[in-house]
């Protein structure tokens, strides 16, 4: 009789190893299923292209104005402090006497009490007749002298020693007369002016920067009343590389008209809006941290109130602008953009589907282009792609979006 406790342990055995035989039944099934499924490999019949695609350019030639981007700072052409030149309490001002307003050339701006230059001037004019009365007297003492010389000297044969005669003549009494006569005179001019000094005046056409004193204020000589800065033009003092100078016209050099410039303030213009200048002279001083040439440009009626510039944006003393300086023309080059200029000055060429590296000599560089000569032609095509390797001859092909041969562009800009 079989023992039913041995099997347990025989039917458990069986059950294991029926798991793990229908397991592994199961993983070969997946593995044939994956392998007659998976995609088989093909032979790719296109042959690789062994040129390099590139962009190229067209150079353009003629002759041209460069343009020389500078920064500047905008300054006052005619910046004056107005002072005092007498002493006195101030009894009018001017309504327009104020920081922002505008004056005439010749209007009044205020007024320093005047009664005691008035008291002066009636005191020296006083004294002047005095003085005159005195110079009459005098004259009528000395042609008496001179009556009762010539009396004195009938019948005799020598005559007084210059040093008597003057004496006699009375010369020294007029002379003093006449010097106090002068003096009366100049003391009147001087009271007269300094009465008129009373009365201050704009100098010329002007705004307000600043106003120093207020009504009922006690000046005295040399104190500041005002600041006041002129309206006919502004100057622009902007900085340029020493070797861009040879580019540029001076209206001071008198040789000709001064280079137009283009005046951008981008922080407080409209976009694209300029106002015109020319450039007026070089300032024989370099500035001083970057060694730069400073150069002065005229921009006349900057805060446009002349029907001429009507609507275009006012300059602001202090403000940082930009100035772009139209140099003077260059023939005989070619204008490309100036990522086209490589190491060593040359430029990669295609001709013939082949790179030429090409040597070239810049004649001018502004912030865009680069003006070049060297063996170069409209009809050449300037590879405007950063190459890996580069050596003469190697293949190339123009490239497009669609892949295809592309077409030439053109150098674009001003």
């Amino acid at each position: 009789m079989t023992d039913p406790v041995d099997t347990v342990p025989a039917n458990g055995l069986r059950r294991s190893l029926f798991l793990c035989l229908a397991l592994m039944a199961v993983g070969a099934m997946l593995l044939l299923v994956i392998f007659a499924t998976e995609p088989t490999a093909e032979q790719e019949t296109a042959v690789r292209q062994s040129a390099m695609p590139v962009d190229v350019i067209a150079p353009e030639s003629g002759t041209f104005r460069p343009v020389i981007e500078a920064l500047g700072s905008v300054r006052a052409a005619q910046d004056l402090e107005l002072r005092s030149r007498v002493s006195g309490e101030v009894i009018q001002l001017s309504e327009q006497l104020v920081p922002g307003g505008f004056v005439r050339a010749g209007e009044i701006l205020l007024r320093v009490d005047d009664a005691d230059y008035r008291n002066q001037l009636l005191q020296r004019e006083s004294d002047l007749l005095q003085a005159q009365a005195a110079l009459e007297l005098e004259q009528g003492r000395q042609a008496q002298a001179e009556r009762e010389y010539r009396e004195l000297q009938r019948g005799r044969d020598r005559d007084l020693a210059p040093d008597s005669k003057s004496l006699v003549l009375r010369q020294p009494q007029l002379r003093s007369a006449q010097a106090q006569v002068k003096a009366a005179e100049a003391a009147v001019a001087q009271a007269a002016l300094d009465l008129e000094r009373t009365v201050v005046r704009a100098p010329f056409d002007a705004q307000v920067l600043s106003r120093e004193t207020n009504l009922g204020a006690l000046v005295s000589p040399g104190e500041a009343l005002a600041e006041l800065v002129g309206l006919d033009h502004y100057w622009v003092e902007a900085t340029v590389p020493l070797d861009q100078l040879r580019w540029l016209d001076f209206a001071a050099d008198g040789e000709a008209e001064g280079s137009p410039v283009a005046i951008q303030h981008r922080a407080a213009w409209p976009a694209n809006e300029t106002r015109q200048g020319v450039l007026e002279q070089l300032v024989g001083e370099l500035e001083g941290a970057t060694r730069l040439a400073r150069l002065l440009i005229t921009v006349d009626d900057p805060l446009a109130r002349a029907p001429a510039h009507a609507g275009q944006p006012s300059l602001i003393i202090g403000a940082f602008v930009e100035s772009r300086i139209e140099g003077r023309e260059i023939s005989g080059t070619m204008k490309l953009p100036r990522a086209t200029v490589r190491a060593g000055d040359t430029l990669w060429r295609m001709r013939d589907g082949a790179l030429a590296i090409v040597p070239i000599e810049v004649v001018f560089e502004d912030q865009t282009h680069a003006y070049v000569r060297g063996d170069l032609s409209a009809t050449d095509r300037v590879i405007t792609t950063n190459i890996a390797t580069v050596r003469d001859g190697i293949r190339l092909r123009l490239r497009s979006a669609d892949g295809a041969v592309g077409t030439v562009s053109t150098v674009a800009g001003p």
